[in-house]
């Protein structure tokens, strides 16, 4: 009897052309992750069950989680994760453990249908030699083994760090989460302004890339070589990414977030609303990304008030998870979906004339019969004919806000092609041109 849980498909993998998801049975798989770091030592069960209905609701397929934020960090039941603080020795006395806690977690989690793409250890655990790389392969082995009936897992190695810091341990921990449950996705979650394939592209345990865009803005270097910084043009990630050998699928795991301050931890800077979020996630997308991870400023921390406040926080969890970039990218993954998911490419060669800078940028991404094109401002411009097949093309919008499209229209399939955005429903001007060979 089927339940509609995704992982009746079969296991996640790594689609034929190396950049996308689907299950076993070939099943298309988007990534839409929501960003909540500190559910399982900050949240009831009841409050978690709250937290992933909210979610599955506006369409989230997955929930990033970290396991270990600290050595220190405890359930609400007082649990601690480890004897002594030792990585090597997993306090499992008892019937409520910080492990049995993750597994009740984990169920729930697939009651809702949702993935937890885990973090077994936050990198600054790591920094300095805390652990040896054995220490951490071991922790990392087990726990792959005490979780591997969960049918909703995907690793997250690493954790906000650089690969070169303590490299060796992130290597052996990803060969032992492999070896642990080998039918996992696993990639590595890096610093801000990185992707994991600077340093372990070819390894053979990461089967797709991430990249933590992070949270500054153009104007916030702050000491970086800006000849090779990208900011937040999430788009140089992913195709950089994308061009690389062999193919991996590659996502932004770690954005700009909603009611974050611009640059992380001063307010000083202004909040990145959630036009910026919308417009990270369709650069990321359009430019080849297998999806997409949103994230609150007040859902990262899962922040209540009896706990200290970080990144001029403004809000509870409860009042963050209503926050409307939560609503956003629901309708992406919808639109993706709708048409042959697969055989999408980016293509920016179909723009005639100059794509655009920074917050202008235009992003082109298309099917053999269907195109989508992506500007956060409502400048006009134009696109090659004969790109797709036919006389004529379907021409919508779909405002990003609210999903509606515009009624349809004809044009002819010959010479330059000319658009100009509509304003969407809320006064948006970014919305996003679809093209396709379809009638009606």
């Amino acid at each position: 009897m089927s339940t509609g849980k995704p992982w009746e498909h079969g296991p996640l993998e790594v689609a034929e052309g190396g950049h996308f998801f689907q299950h076993e049975d070939g099943t298309p798989f988007f990534w839409q992750a929501d960003t909540a770091w500190l559910v399982l030592s900050r949240l009831t069960l009841e409050e978690v069950k709250e937290y992933f209905a909210d979610r599955k609701s506006k369409g989230f397929n997955i929930a990033q989680v970290m396991v270990i934020h600290s050595l220190r960090t405890a359930t609400l039941a007082g649990r601690l994760p480890f004897i002594d603080e030792d990585l090597t020795q997993p306090d499992e006395s008892g019937t409520d453990s910080f492990w049995d806690h993750l597994d009740v977690v984990l169920t729930l989690a697939a009651e809702a249908g949702l993935y937890l793409a885990l973090v077994p250890i936050w990198g600054s655990n790591l920094k300095g030699g805390a652990f040896s790389p054995a220490d951490v392969e071991t922790y990392a082995g087990w726990l792959a083994r005490r979780v591997s009936a969960h049918p909703n897992i995907i690793w997250l190695n690493g954790g906000d760090v650089h690969g070169t810091q303590e490299m060796e341990a992130w290597q052996r921990a990803g060969a032992a989460l492999r070896a642990g449950e080998p039918s996992r996705l696993i990639t590595y979650h890096p610093f801000g302004r990185c992707q994991s394939s600077t340093w372990f592209h070819h390894a053979p345990w990461l089967d797709f890339n991430m990249i933590q865009s992070g949270h500054r803005d153009y104007e916030q270097t702050w000491g970086e070589d800006p000849t090779g910084w990208k900011g937040p043009d999430s788009w140089r990630y992913v195709e950089q990414d994308y061009q690389r050998w062999p193919a991996k699928p590659t996502v932004d795991g770690e954005p700009c977030y909603e009611d974050l301050p611009r640059g992380l931890h001063d307010p000083v800077h202004g909040y990145w609303g959630h036009d910026d979020s919308r417009r990270f996630a369709y650069w990321a997308v359009f430019a080849g990304a297998a999806g997409h991870t949103y994230g609150q400023n007040a859902v990262i921390q899962v922040y209540k008030p009896e706990y200290q406040p970080a990144y001029g926080i403004t809000m509870t969890w409860r009042e963050g998870i209503d926050a409307p970039g939560s609503n956003d990218l629901q309708h992406l993954h919808r639109l993706l979906l709708d048409y042959p998911y697969l055989e999408r490419i980016p293509d920016q060669t179909v723009i005639v004339g100059d794509p655009g800078f920074q917050k202008d940028r235009l992003i082109v991404t298309r099917g053999q019969d269907y195109l989508f094109a992506y500007r956060f401002t409502e400048r006009p411009y134009e696109l090659l004919s004969g790109v797709l097949p036919g006389g004529e093309l379907r021409v919508r919008w779909m405002d990003p806000v609210t999903g509606d499209f515009t009624p349809a229209t004809t044009i002819a399939n010959e010479g330059t092609l000319s658009f100009t955005p509509p304003v969407g429903a809320q006064g948006n001007t970014d919305m996003v041109l679809v093209l396709d060979t379809r009638t009606g």
